[in-house]
This record gives C-alpha cells, structure tokens and sequence, in this order.
C-alpha cells in the first residue's frame, strides 16, 4: 500500500505533467499577443480579460498536449524533448490525447458563451491550423514547414480583435503579419543549434536542407519585412512615440543579432542569444503598442 507521502508525490508529478503538456511558457508568449490586441482595439473589462486568458490558455494548451500526441515517435530522439511525458513513460498517449481534446473543448465553449462566436472560432481555427496543417503535414515534410506553419502562432492577435470587438479588419490582420513574419528568423535562430536533434528525428528544417549560410541569409530576408511591418504605423500616424521609439530600438536590436550571425564564424552562442531575445522582442513589442494606444485615450 501507498504511503500518503507518496500518493502525494505521484500526485505532483502527474499535475506537473498536465502543466508541462500545455508548455506554460510559450503559452505566455501567445498570451500577450492576445490580450495587447484587445487594449489597442478597446477598452475591455477585466472580467472580459480574464475570460480570454483562460479560453486562450486552454486552446493554446489543448494544441501542445495534442501536438505532444502526435509528436510522440520522435520527441524520444530529441534530446530537448526526451523528458516529456510520454517519451519518458509517464504518461499514456491516449490519455494526452484526451487532455488535449478536452482543453480544447472547454476553450471554445468559454470562447463562444462568455467572449463572442467569432473569437471562438479563430482560437479553434488556430487550434486546427496548428496540429493538422503545421504538426500534421508541414512539419515532417518541407523545410517551408516554420514559414507557413507559423500562422498558426499568429492567431492569437485575430483572437484577441476579435474577443473585443467582435470583428477581424485590417489592423487585426496588420498584426498578424508581424508575428507571421517574426515567426521564421526566431525559430530558424533555435534550428541552427538544434540540427542534430532534427536530423535524428528526420524533421527537414531548413539548416539541414537549405544550408546554415542559406538559413542565415533567409533569417535576414525576413527580419527586413518584419522592420518594415513594425514602422509602418509610424508613417500613417496610427501610434504615438511610445511605440514608434520602441519598435525602433526594439528593430536594431534584433537586426544587429541577425547580422552578427551572419557574420559570425562561430555563431552558436549568438544564435542562441538571438532566440531568447526575439522572444523579448516580441513581447515587449506589442507590449509597446498597447501602452502606446491606452495612454493615448
């Protein structure tokens, strides 16, 4: 018979495990490029806030677990993601899959009663986008799988216009693109350092395919649509200096990480510090907007 120390124990491990399915700190990312969107579109409650979080969490969530599921033949190989728990043995495949399953459930009807349709049907949208068309058939098949999988990361801005307006226009899809286009020159910077594991799991990332110079040259390409995008509102008026110094010195930076990888004859250590920082970037970027345009009211 189990002792309560470890019933305990197991107890939290297996919560530890649930937390470590949904990947808690990506999902913090995705968090801010939902709710920034609300505050720069309106002015929502804090009971609205809320209820976006938890929905976003639980979709966002519900896909990792779901992408773990599917991604299980191969996460043993992967030395960042032998440890998770189905790889590892501490879990059962079907069971993360239903946790997956039921995360999602419960984020589109918190979506659709407490928020609006439409945002329920982008967050489920994304949630499909993300585990059929990335997860599913992009990423085992094509080194394009980052660059037009990553749509699916650059829903949570037309989830969060749309959870405060209850309609997606032209800045919503504005907004998009940034993180459409942020999306490439962030994971490439990870990819670069992670080929071995790629190649061990037959995962065609563009280092391995392309070349490093190729990926390298294709990171820059996209960093400089990515500058273009954050500036654009400065030449129209449609934030203040807030934002506009931000983006600008937020650009340099990431621009100067990407050039000094390029540059680099030993880039390892660069590449690295360019990933955590465009995470950074990301964050404080629409952080910067939201700031901007709510002081300005």
């Amino acid at each position: 018979m189990m002792t309560s120390a470890a019933v305990s124990s197991r107890t939290n491990s297996f919560g530890r495990d649930l937390v470590m399915l949904t990947k808690p700190r990506i999902i913090s990312l995705l968090l801010v490029t939902t709710i920034a969107p609300m505050y720069i579109a309106a002015s929502p409650s804090l009971t609205l806030v809320l209820w976006v979080l938890l929905g976003g969490y639980l979709m966002a969530g519900g896909a990792n677990a779901v992408n773990m599921f599917i991604d299980s033949d191969i996460d043993g190989t992967m030395a960042r993601t032998r440890l998770r728990p189905i790889p590892s043995g501490r879990m059962d495949r079907r069971a993360v899959l239903a946790f997956g399953t039921l995360c999602a459930t419960t984020a589109t009807g918190i979506f659709a009663y407490e928020v609006n349709v439409t945002s329920a049907a982008l967050a489920l949208a994304g949630f499909y986008f993300y585990v059929f068309i990335y997860t599913s058939w992009l990423k085992r098949r094509t080194p394009q799988n980052i660059v037009i999988g990553g749509a699916a990361g650059a829903f949570p801005p037309l989830v969060g216009w749309a959870a405060a307006t209850g309609h997606v226009d032209l800045a919503a899809v504005y907004l998009f693109l940034i993180v459409f286009y942020w999306t490439p020159p962030h994971f490439w910077a990870l990819a670069l350092n992670k080929q071995v594991d790629y190649q061990r799991a037959g995962v065609p990332m563009a280092p391995l395919v392309w070349g490093e110079r190729e990926t390298m040259w294709n990171m820059l390409w996209y960093t400089f649509i990515l500058i273009a995008l954050t500036l654009l509102p400065a030449l129209f008026g449609a934030f203040g200096p807030i934002y506009v110094v931000s983006a600008i010195v937020l650009d340099a930076i990431l621009l100067g990480g990407v050039i000094q990888v390029l540059r680099k004859p030993v880039w390892n250590a660069t590449a690295w510090w360019l990933y955590k920082f465009s995470l950074l970037y990301l964050a404080l970027l629409f952080a910067a907007m939201m700031i901007d345009r709510v002081v300005s009211r």
